[in-house]
C-alpha cells in the first residue's frame, strides 16, 4: 500500500505517513518534518544526559544525521519512542567516548619542565645572594655590622644600639644608608 502525502499537508500527516514517504522516496523533507516535531524532546533528553547546552545542541544535530542512516534500515512502530531511545543511546555513547578521552589538567608543579624552571630560579636566587654577600663586604664596617644585625639576626634598632653602644639615630642612619648602598651595588653587579 502506497501512501502519498501532499507537500502542502506535511504538518497534518501522521508520523507513520511521514516515515513511509521517507522510506519510499528517500526525500528528506519527510524525515525533516518528523525530526522537527520531536526536536525539543531530543534536545531535552540530550541536555539531561550531557548537562551542557552546547553539547546538547550538537548532539541533536548529529542525531539527524544518524536518522538518515538508521530509519531506512529499521522497522519503526512508534517513531516518538524509537527516536527517544535512539537519542538516549546516542548521549550514552557520547559520554562513554568522552570518558575514554579524559583530558587531565596537569598542575604546573607536576610538569617536568616546571621543575627545571624552578631550578633556574633557585640558581638565580643563589647568584643574587652571592652578589649580596660581596656587596655587604664592600660596605663600611659600621654599616656592615648594623645590616647584619638587623637582617640576619633580626634585631631591632634598640637592640643594635645596645649591642654596639651606638646612638639609636646613628643605627637607623647606618641601616638606611647601608640599604641604599647595597641597592646601588646590586644593580651594578646585576648588569654584569
Amino acid at each position: 500500500m502506497t501512501l502519498v502525502v501532499k507537500i502542502s499537508s506535511l504538518k497534518e500527516a501522521s508520523d507513520e505517513q511521514l516515515l513511509a514517504q521517507f522510506k519510499q522516496t528517500g526525500d528528506q523533507q519527510f524525515l525533516a518534518e518528523l525530526y522537527l516535531r520531536y526536536s525539543q524532546l531530543l534536545y531535552g533528553v540530550c541536555l539531561k544526559y550531557l548537562e551542557d547546552a552546547e553539547e546538547a545542541r550538537d548532539a541533536v544535530m548529529n542525531i539527524y544525521q544518524e536518522l538518515l542512516v538508521k530509519v531506512p534500515r529499521h522497522e519503526i512502530q512508534n517513531f516518538k519512542s524509537w527516536v527517544y531511545v535512539l537519542t538516549k543511546n546516542h548521549c550514552l555513547m557520547h559520554l562513554r567516548s568522552a570518558k575514554k578521552n579524559i583530558t587531565v589538567s596537569l598542575e604546573q608543579h607536576t610538569v617536568q619542565s616546571d621543575d627545571f624552571s624552578h631550578l633556574d630560579s633557585v640558581i638565580e636566587k643563589e647568584e643574587a645572594f652571592k652578589r649580596l654577600e660581596k656587596c655587604i663586604e664592600k660596605l663600611p664596617r659600621e654599616q656592615q655590622q648594623s645590616i647584619q644585625l638587623f637582617y640576619y639576626e633580626n634585631k631591632c634598632y634598640n637592640e643594635i644600639a645596645e649591642t654596639t653602644s651606638m646612638d639609636w639615630n646613628k643605627v637607623r642612619s647606618l641601616i638606611q644608608n647601608g640599604r641604599r648602598n647595597l641597592k646601588i651595588c646590586m644593580e651594578k653587579n646585576a648588569a654584569k
